[in-house]
């Protein structure tokens, strides 16, 4: 049975936007899958944390979490993402998907955007 802690979620969006990346990191499984609709989705941790170290598109930004649902192992939540992507200015809607493991940590997540590829 899942751990579901819709906190760890909120404490994702404000690690993210802090900067805080060892933090991210700690709320996720190491076998965690993300998908990413019109990419590859990035398969375990290494390929996670490379990710984020190296590849995202998004720095200098806030995200206001307007909606969570809580399910029986996952979490779903909708928003707002307001900063830079690519060092330009952006602000757009989006909507995340995670599942949960028996510890508590998030397995898969996928994320959703109006704008398309992030």
């Amino acid at each position: 049975m899942a751990n579901v802690d819709a906190r760890r979620i909120r404490d994702y969006y404000e690690h993210i936007d802090a900067n805080d990346l060892e933090s991210v990191f700690a709320l996720f499984a190491d076998d965690i899958v993300y998908h990413r609709p019109g990419q590859s989705a990035l398969d375990g941790m290494a390929e996670l944390k490379r990710f984020y170290r190296e590849d995202r598109p998004l720095s200098d930004g806030s995200h206001t979490v307007e909606s969570l649902v809580v399910g029986e192992d996952t979490v779903a939540v909708r928003g707002r993402y307001e900063g830079r992507q690519d060092g330009e200015q952006v602000a757009f809607g989006f909507a995340d998907h995670h599942r949960f493991d028996a510890d508590g940590l998030v397995t898969e997540r996928w994320t959703y955007t109006d704008t398309g590829a992030v």
